[in-house]
Order: C-alpha cells, then structure tokens, then sequence
C-alpha cells in the first residue's frame, strides 16, 4: 500500500491548518508556504500520474481495514489525471491572485485555497459515494469562503444565492446515497457495482429512481441546464481568481457522472438508457442557453460564465455517449476547457482591474491594452474552438465520436451553429472593449486619486467591499499576466501534443469502460478482502 496516493488530500489540510494556526497576521508568509505547496502538490500529482500511467488501479485503505468496510481512496489514470490538471490549475492561479493582489482582501485566502484543494483531490480520489459527499461538503465550505471574498453587496448576494443552492444539492445528495444504500446494502463504489450487476432487473425500480438522484446531485455540481443558473451569477460576481479556480468545480461534477455510470451503473441497461436519454438533451440546451448568453450578455464577468456553461455541454454531449471514443474525446476536451474557462476568467479580471468595472461599454484605452488584448483574443480563440488551438480539436473530437448517432444531425447542427454565436460574441466584446477604445484616447481623463506609498515589498493593508481589484493595488501585475500565459502556454501544448494526449485519454477511457479492473483491485486483489 503506497502511502504516497493520500498525499493530496493530506498536504492541503496540514497547509490550511498551518496558515491558520501560525501565519494569520503575516501575508508574505502565507503566500510562500501556500503557493509551495501547491507546487509540491503538482509534483505529487505528477508521480501518482506515473504510478497510474501502468494501467493498474492502486488501492490505499484508511486505517488498513479491508473494502468495503473501510474507506479506501482509488488512484487509477483518470483520477490521477484529474488531480494533476487541478493542482496545474491552482498553481497559476494562485500565482495570479498574488500578482494582482486579490489574495490581500482578506486573511483566510490561503488557507481557503488549501481546503479547496483538499475538497477537490479527495473527490477525484474517493473509492467510497459516502466520502464523495464528505468530500463535496468539504470544498464547498471552503469555496463558500472564497466565493464572498473580499466583500460586496454584489457578491454577498451571489454567495447567499450559491450557498443555498449548493445546500439544497446537498440535501438531494443524501437521499440519494440513502436509497442507494438501502438496495444495495453499501456505499464502496465498487462493492455497490458488484451487487447492482446481479440485481434482477425485475427489482431495479428503486435502484433506477437513485441512478437519477444522483445524476440531478452532479447535474448541480457540473452546471447542466436547466439546474445551471446558479453558474452565472455566482462565477460573474466572485473575485476572478476564484470563479478561474472554479473551471474546476463543474468538472466534479462530470467526473462523478464519469465515475459512477461507468463503474456502478452496468451498461447497455435500462439505467443507463434514461441517463443518456435525460443527458444528451440537456447537454446540447446547455451548449446553446451558455453560447447564446456569451452573445447577449452586457457585462465581461457574465460572458466567460456563459462560456464556462457552453463548455460543460460540449463536454456532456461526449460523456452522454458513454462510448470508449466518446469518452476519449471528453477528457481531451475535459482538459481543454478548464485551462481556457479558467484563462478567459483571469483575462477578464485584468480588464476589470484597468477599467474600474466589466461592462461592455465605449471607454479610453486603459493602461496596457495590447498585452491584455492579446490574452483576450489568444483566449477567446481557444474557449469558442477556433483553429489552431486544442479547443477545435476537441470540438473535432466530439463530433467524430457522435456521427454515427441517431441523434447526429441535432449535436452537429447545434455544435456548428453555437460556436458561430459563441465566436460573433466574443469578437463584439473584444473590438468594443480594445478596438473602439481608440475612437476615445483623444478623451481628457480624470484625474486618479493619489495611491499612499506602500511599505516594504507587499503592502500589509486590506481592502474589503471592494468588487474590483485596482491595478494599483497589485503587487506584480507582469507575474498575473504572466499567469494567464502559462494558462495559455498549456492550450498551446495540449495542441502541439494532441496525439499523445488523445492516446492517453484513449487508454484512460478503455480503463473506465472496464469496470473489471476496477472491482478486481478494490474486492479481490487487496489482502482481508472478500
């Protein structure tokens, strides 16, 4: 048993109870230790990815007890792949948050930001339904911090909005596990798939009414229309390091829609028939109501939040499929999206901390317009699927996986149409924000008020209730520009190395859809077990 694969549940918690307990008054410390280990987090993730890459899933047991009585935490390509983009991920993005100063409204960013992480590796690492909800509740609490960071009205009233929805998924989480629990007698994952697979099908109703359950529960998680309109408003109002951190949050969603009807659920059922007849509509909605907002939207904040939405039905019309190409190319896409949702996000803020606020509206050139027009439309680009980036390659993906469907003229006329919207949106928003600026830099501007000399390297006050962060206030504004680049540099390489990336997500998908392997290491394979 490799110790190694609790690593990233237990490095954020100690780093979160660290910050806390010794470096609450002192910011340069908690920014060191926090963004460390972050760092030493993707390195673990980078070995586990090693560990995973020989196909064997590796099994490790809370306190030694055997599954399915103790807790066990399941490593094999996917989950391992997930920890890896989570923890790519929250490294430049915290690196963003101390470059642009977000991380000095408040004492508890860090330590926030650890438990996120926590929250997060423990559900992409779970082998257990029970701790999946354990793990939900975890980052959820964390993110409810992170969310109202910083204050506002605005942003009070979105989390107020999101901590209420969240709870009553909760709500519906539970009684989920509690009618799972009460037909099959358990709640290890694989323990649960072994029992539903000889289930006559004559006594699955209630088994089916769970299957959907929790399919609502992670519809909540992922964003899928109609459970999505606590998307926009929420990713719209938080600080923009958060809302790039939650790209992430939707895709908990999809890996447990991933995980639980590939394993649990035996295919070529009537269980898994309904998922993909309620999926598959509600993806391609999802796709549409999220590319048509990027077009009717008048605020910066709300388009990348409509973005992120129309990327989650790109993704959800791959995994509905739940075919081995189809599941191919939702990784592939999967990884796609949350660099260029989370890079769209950071771009965002950085004209909202040059403006002074993200409606779309005639103004002056703000200072560095080419530096942040450039990251725009680089990002733009990549987020809508145009060539040359990955983003068109995963479209590419996703429609070859489907084109032998009955339902194949309604996701590539959707796909086709939606991305033109998505695209005419986008280039409205970046020629009105950057383009027609220059009809107004003959415009005498106001006077800015006079910025008090910081003391030392980084300045000690806060600044709370305000919703945007003044440039001014940044500590290294090249560092977050430089954030967004390496978002950026790795769409360029999921581009350069598509082939190798498609072939690995090939090998991951031939994984899932052998839930064999999976049931072998947890229930044969592990010494005191069945």
């Amino acid at each position: 048993m490799n110790h190694i694969l609790i690593a990233p549940v237990i490095l954020p918690a100690v780093m979160g109870a660290l910050i806390i307990l010794w470096m609450r008054a002192d910011l340069l410390l908690q920014r060191v230790f926090s963004i460390a280990g972050t760092a030493l987090l993707l390195g673990v993730a980078i070995y586990l990815n090693w560990l995973a890459s020989s196909g064997e899933v590796l099994v490790y047991r809370l306190g030694n007890w055997a599954a399915p009585f103790g807790i066990v935490l399941m490593l094999d390509r996917l989950s391992a792949l997930m920890v890896a983009l989570t923890a790519t991920l929250a490294l430049a993005v915290q690196l963003y948050a101390f470059g642009s100063g977000w991380d000095r409204k408040g004492w508890h960013f860090h330590a926030l930001w650890q438990f996120q992480m926590m929250g997060v590796c423990g559900a992409f690492l779970t082998g257990d339904a029970f701790n999946l909800f354990v793990f939900f509740e975890v980052l959820l609490i964390a993110s409810y911090g992170l969310m109202t960071h910083g204050g506002g009205p605005m942003r009070l009233r979105a989390g107020v909005q999101y901590i209420a929805y969240n709870l009553a998924g909760s709500t519906l989480f539970l009684a989920a596990l509690g009618v799972l629990y009460a037909v099959t007698g358990t709640l290890n994952m694989a323990d649960m798939a072994a029992r539903v697979a000889v289930m006559p099908a004559e006594d699955t109703a209630l088994l089916r009414t769970g299957a959907v359950l929790l399919m609502l529960v992670f519809a909540i998680k992922a964003s899928l229309v109609p459970l999505h309109f606590w998307l926009p408003s929420t990713y719209a109002n938080a600080p923009g390091p958060v809302a790039a951190l939650f790209a992430v949050m939707t895709k908990v969603g999809v890996y447990a829609i991933i995980r639980f009807y590939t394993l649990v659920f035996p295919q070529d059922t009537v269980i898994e028939r309904v998922v993909m007849d309620l999926l598959l509509p509600a993806a391609l909605f999802t796709l549409a109501i999220g590319q048509i907002g990027v077009l009717g939207t008048r605020n910066l904040g709300r388009l990348a939040a409509f973005a992120a939405v129309g990327s989650v039905g790109t993704l959800m019309i791959a995994v509905s499929q739940f075919t081995p190409q189809a599941t191919t190319a939702a990784i592939y896409y999967l990884i796609h999206s949350t660099l260029a949702s989370a890079a769209l996000f950071l771009v965002v803020d950085m004209v909202g901390a040059r403006r002074g606020d993200l409606w779309l509206r005639l103004d002056s050139v703000m200072p560095g317009n080419g530096i942040v027009s450039a990251l725009f439309f680089g990002t733009a680009i990549a987020v809508v699927g145009m060539p040359p980036f990955s983003g068109f390659i995963g479209k590419l993906l996703v429609l070859d996986a489907t084109r032998e469907t009955v339902a194949a003229p309604w996701i590539w006329s959707t796909v086709i149409v939606t991305s033109l919207i998505a695209i005419y949106g986008m280039a409205r928003a970046g020629s009105l924000v950057f383009w027609k600026a220059y009809e107004f830099q003959d415009v005498p501007m106001a006077a800015a008020a006079p910025v008090p000399p910081s003391v030392g390297p980084i300045p000690a006050k806060l600044e709370p209730d305000e919703h945007i962060q003044d440039l001014e206030d940044a500590a290294s504004p090249a560092l977050a520009a430089a954030s967004v680049g390496l978002l950026l540099a790795g769409i360029v390489a999921l581009t350069i190395f598509a082939g190798p990336v498609t072939r690995f997500a090939q090998d991951t998908a031939e994984q899932l859809h052998n839930p064999s392997i999976y049931l072998g290491a947890v229930l044969e394979d592990q010494e005191g077990t069945k």
